[in-house]
């Protein structure tokens, strides 16, 4: 029997004994960190770990505390007329080798503006971040092309706006390769695409989606359990929180749409007491712009949105994630869903037992702190 409707309210309080961070705006970045071992990195996909790209763990947070699964027990944790929302957005081969005056860089797209316009990262290398000591009017060499820096992105002093002299579709095409960081190389294209990746945009892989294979949707489909898309490209990683006050970090714009199918898909769900679970923090953030007192609408544009403890949370009611590092922007989503403490209490279980982080890591599931 379908699970009957609960109210959709705008303002959450914090599961007994727990600290309410969902209306407290006094959230400090040091209460994001966390010690963990660099063992915990995942240097590779599971596919050349000798493991199907399913075959990894899966850890549950609920009130009563974290259960460990496989992925492939997922079909069977959620129920008939839930929903995932996963993220139908491409990855693109955005990182550029670039020559400038302080010698050989990279230079990662993040957002795109036009062809020719985009906001970007210039990097000493994959392992090396910005901000780099690069002035306005600066001119970048990417192979014959050229880049001239614009300005620096107000409050993110790592990204600038970048005007291209070919457009960056071409550059990719020739000289990208995937975003990645220090603790995996890059790999093949192909390991940072989804099954439900369609529309090319995104410059790093929403990966939360990545474990769903065609085996694991098909058992979520034959279950009852409803699957729609949302686009929104990905920009460059999840930045550092460095505000001491979470909600003053400043974030860059991302582009997205919630198709008119899937808001009409979510609304419903919502209506018959279904449970509507995000497939990644970048679904959450689509799903949270297009929120309205009314439920979700259609929308395409860009989003600035912040979403930290002192937001309430009102489109979803899981996120389906990956492991996120501590300080990150990723991280406070976590804590305005979940809340801090069960947080924290996951993060801990999860270094415990010894779980793998980033894109080609393992898998996290996390109900809203109302959530049936």
């Amino acid at each position: 029997m379908a699970r009957q409707p609960r109210p959709r309210t705008h303002h959450r309080d914090a599961l007994p004994g727990t600290r309410n961070t969902l209306g407290d705006p006094s959230l400090n970045r040091s209460e994001l960190m966390f010690d963990r071992p660099t063992d915990l990195f995942a240097s590779a996909p599971p596919e050349m770990r000798g493991h199907d790209r399913d075959d990894i763990r899966l850890m549950v947070s609920t009130p009563d505390g974290d259960i460990h699964y496989t992925f492939t027990d997922l079909p069977g944790l959620l129920e008939p007329g839930d929903m995932l929302v996963v993220n139908e957005s491409a990855t693109l081969p955005a990182s550029l080798p670039a020559a400038s005056r302080l010698g050989n860089i990279r230079l990662n797209l993040s957002t795109r503006f036009a062809d020719d316009l985009w906001l970007a990262e210039p990097r000493w290398s994959p392992s090396r971040p910005g901000p780099l000591p690069l002035k306005e009017h600066e001119m970048i060499q990417i192979g014959e092309a050229k880049a001239l820096l614009l300005q620096q992105y107000p409050g993110i002093p790592r990204l600038w706006f970048v005007r291209l002299d070919t457009p960056a579709s071409c550059l990719m095409a020739k000289y990208g390769e995937p975003i990645h960081y220090n603790y995996a190389p890059a790999y093949p294209m192909s390991n940072y695409q989804t099954i439900f990746s369609r529309f090319p945009g995104s410059v790093e892989m929403p990966s939360a989606a990545r474990p769903i294979t065609a085996h694991v949707r098909d058992m979520l489909r034959s279950r009852g359990i409803g699957i729609v898309g949302v686009i929104l490209h990905t920009g460059v990683s999840s930045l550092e929180i460095e505000d001491e006050t979470v909600e003053h970090q400043a974030l860059y714009p991302e582009v997205f749409r919630v198709p008119e199918a899937s808001a009409t898909a979510v609304n419903a769900t919502h209506a018959r007491g279904g449970r509507v679970i995000a497939v990644g923090t970048t679904v959450v953030r689509a799903l949270e712009t297009a929120w309205t007192p009314n439920g979700l609408r259609a929308i395409s544009g860009a989003t600035g949105l912040y979403i930290h403890p002192g937001n309430s949370i009102h489109a979803i009611d899981g996120l389906l994630t990956g492991l996120h590092d501590p300080v990150t922007s990723h991280l406070a989503m976590l804590s305005a869903i979940a809340g801090l403490d069960r947080v924290k209490k996951a993060y801990g279980e999860a270094i415990r037992n010894r779980y793998l982080w980033h894109e080609f890591g393992d898998s996290h599931l996390l109900w809203r702190q109302d959530a049936n």
